[in-house]
């Protein structure tokens, strides 16, 4: 089996060498992104498959060029799928998988990370003792302990984390589309949307990005939020309207953002751009702000996930090849992408 795999890191060879060894599959690895330029990498190359993440373009036009030139998979080599346009996909007989869970620990503790970065200030106070200013002035924080928390999404990343703030002694309310009412207990149980955004301290997004979901964070919820609360997304960018955020932040409603992602990190993210003038000036003004915390969409960077990632994505390609499905495979049912069933 011969894969191009797009978007490739440094990080990403390792595991993805040892595994594909193992199973004697081809790898090419393109630093270029996925996208309809990008596509003819792979005239006459004779490739099976594609192995993308969450930043490359797999939309109706590229997937028609791909059709043309014989690929017969798209591997995600990641949980979401939102950039893959499973309708054409479907249309076009390309089966695709992706990585439901490399490691739920590894977004969840980056989650946590970020909370307590910010409410400790801790951030500050490292910039701070590097140059021998050993002055409290400006760092009180406050205890996570009693707060109440917002959990959006309470799949394997949300319930890892959800276990992380019990474990603070933190209550929890819950909001999924589909709960599972086995995990509620005194100090933990779903409601609707209006009240998490009433009644939480802190707000954390676990879920995937749909037509539902998107700008799930925008000016009319931030309207109804408690003034301070925190937000914290480790999930899709798109989930919160970032020109609401930022004026949410400016009005003194957020008290603080923690985002690992950001709805236009496309050309940004996973790349080096210190030497350049950023001209995104939302994000710019975002991370500029004293309260807000950005990570380049890192929270998956574990070793752990790296080589589940890894090992995932390459069973998902050899299940596709010897059985012509996968456990891991997405279908488009009823208008919709969801795992397969049977």
């Amino acid at each position: 089996m011969k894969i191009a795999f797009f978007d490739a890191k440094q990080y990403d060879k390792p595991s993805f060498d040892k595994f594909s060894e193992e199973r004697n599959i081809k790898i090419k690895y393109f630093e270029t992104k996925l996208n309809e330029d990008t596509a003819d990498l792979l005239e006459g190359k004779n490739y099976d498959g594609v192995c993308v993440f969450v930043n490359d373009t797999v939309n109706k036009e590229v997937i028609d060029r791909l059709s043309e030139m014989n690929v017969k998979y798209i591997a995600l080599r990641c949980a979401g799928y939102n950039n893959v346009d499973m309708k054409e996909a479907a249309i076009k007989n390309l089966k695709v998988v992706h990585v439901p869970a490399y490691s739920p620990y590894a977004v969840a503790e980056h989650a946590m990370a970020l909370l307590l970065t910010s409410i400790r200030r801790i951030h500050k106070a490292y910039i701070r003792s590097r140059d021998f200013n050993f002055s409290l002035n400006n760092l009180t924080g406050f205890d996570l302990h009693g707060k109440t928390v917002g959990i959006l999404g309470t799949g394997k990343i949300g319930r890892v984390f959800l276990d992380i703030c019990r474990g603070f002694g933190m209550k929890v309310l819950c909001y999924d589309k589909f709960p599972d009412k086995s995990i509620e207990n005194e100090n933990v149980r779903y409601t609707d949307l209006n009240e998490i955004f009433e009644k939480c301290d802190i707000i954390s997004l676990h879920c995937p990005l749909t037509e539902e979901t998107y700008h799930i964070i925008d000016e009319i919820s931030i309207e109804k939020m408690k003034k301070g609360v925190v937000i914290i997304n480790t999930s899709r960018g798109a989930l919160v309207d970032a020109e609401a955020l930022l004026n949410g932040i400016k009005m003194r409603k957020i008290g603080a953002a923690c985002l690992d992602v950001y709805e236009e990190e496309g050309d940004l993210f996973f790349e080096d751009k210190s030497g350049h003038i950023l001209e995104d000036d939302t994000l710019a003004r975002l991370i500029s702000m004293p309260n807000v915390i950005v990570t380049s969409h890192q929270a998956f960077l574990t070793e752990e996930a790296l080589e589940n990632i890894a090992e995932t994505t390459i069973n998902n390609l050899i299940e596709l090849k010897e059985t012509g499905k996968s456990v891991n495979e997405l279908c488009f049912k009823k208008g919709e992408a969801s795992r397969c069933k049977g």
